[in-house]
């Protein structure tokens, strides 16, 4: 038995009175015909009950001038008795917590008579989707590019919804998510951006598909993902065509407070400068190379070919990496682990857009996040 307080529904008065059990039609009948077209959506599942927060009942309207208000029964299990939930003048009624089993709706005329009910629906958790079965991001600058397999979709078109995207935060050296899951969106297609995020700050990212009647699925697999700044199209000169701007440090620390703070990130500068994580310098048949500098540096290619982007680097490399300087060629990506002077790696990629004689263009991202080897994409 439940019992509720007066609410307003639809802008009409809904009266919610104690369990009073109808009849099954043996007391006074009107004239008025069941309710027709009765139909329920649950509200998703909250992150934190795990559990629906309420169901929305709606069924055929009536301009019946004898019609004075209708009545919402439900009961909890199938063997129970159908008691009365609330009265309404809207022809709909939202039922807040953890829906009943089974519902049905009467209407009741001027005169206090009473029709036959209307056809019974069962709340069927069962109706569910399958969850999305894999669940990829790409790291972008204070953002995350969130993509799922659409096999919700796909396996029943008709039945499906939208998807519901959460996050939380994640403790990277335990390797675990919080606890504390919100609501970032709903999306009806298999990828969300996710925005406003801080740089170098850990997520942890959850995906659900909801089906027309409300129900939520299983969690997708979880993801984490740590936003990273970016920039693109930088020109580093040859030293030997140009000293000043051949030099490339992806953080230098020049506030030194351990923070990544504006103006620090990305920095070109000379190339006599011994803190350089790189330089670019030129041999004598004109071939520009890309040179680790400072200690602590190594560099290696990213992959067997060309990247066709800088968001094709994913995780970086845990070895591999030499002090040798290696030639720089467009459309390759290099991977660079550097020494964060804290006892923890920090890494970085690069990718080449164009090689001249005097100077390349590069694109660069960088993960603030110490110890975290995650440049781009993560894939389950």
């Amino acid at each position: 038995m439940r019992w509720s307080s007066l609410v307003i529904l639809g802008g009409a008065l809904a009266l919610t009175q104690a369990c009073n059990s109808y009849d099954g039609g043996n007391g006074p009948t009107g004239e008025l015909p069941a309710p027709s077209g009765l139909t329920y959506q649950v509200e998703p599942v909250s992150p934190a009950t795990e559990a629906p927060t309420g169901v929305l009942l709606s069924w055929q309207s009536s301009s019946d001038r004898a019609l004075a208000v209708w009545h919402v029964y439900s009961r909890g299990s199938s063997g129970g008795a159908f008691s009365l939930r609330a009265s309404t003048t809207s022809p709909s009624f939202h039922d807040a917590g953890v829906p009943d089993l089974d519902y049905y709706v009467t209407a009741e005329d001027v005169n206090g008579g009473e029709s036959a009910p209307s056809a019974v629906v069962t709340i069927d958790e069962r109706l569910a989707l399958a969850k999305p079965t894999a669940l990829n991001s790409t790291s972008l600058n204070a953002a995350a590019m969130l993509s799922w397999t659409d096999n919700a979709y796909t396996s029943n078109p008709t039945r499906f919804s939208n998807y519901r995207i959460y996050s939380t935060s994640y403790d990277l050296d335990l390797n675990v998510c919080g606890t504390s899951w919100s609501l970032e969106g709903t999306t009806v297609a298999p990828e969300f951006l996710v925005g406003a995020l801080t740089n170098g700050v850990p997520r942890c990212f959850g995906v659900t598909a909801v089906s027309v009647e409300g129900y939520e699925s299983l969690w997708s697999p979880l993801r984490n993902d740590t936003p990273r700044p970016d920039s693109h199209n930088v020109v580093v000169y040859a030293r030997q065509a140009q000293e000043a701007g051949s030099g490339f440090r992806f953080w230098r620390d020049t506030n030194h407070n351990g923070q990544v703070d504006a103006g620090e990130l990305g920095q070109v500068g000379s190339g006599t400068l011994a803190d350089n994580d790189l330089t670019v310098e030129r041999d004598g048949a004109g071939k520009l190379f890309l040179a680790p500098v400072r200690a602590g540096t190594g560099i290696q290619i990213w992959g067997n070919a060309p990247a066709g982007d800088l968001t094709d680097v994913d995780y970086a490399p845990a070895d591999g990496y030499i002090t040798d300087q290696i030639q720089a060629v467009p459309g390759w990506a290099y991977v660079l682990e550097m020494s964060g002077g804290d006892g923890f790696a920090r890494y970085g990629a690069l990718r080449v857009t164009h090689v001249g004689t005097d100077y390349l263009i590069l694109d660069w991202a960088f993960q603030t996040d110490p110890g975290d080897p995650e440049l781009i994409v993560r894939q389950h």
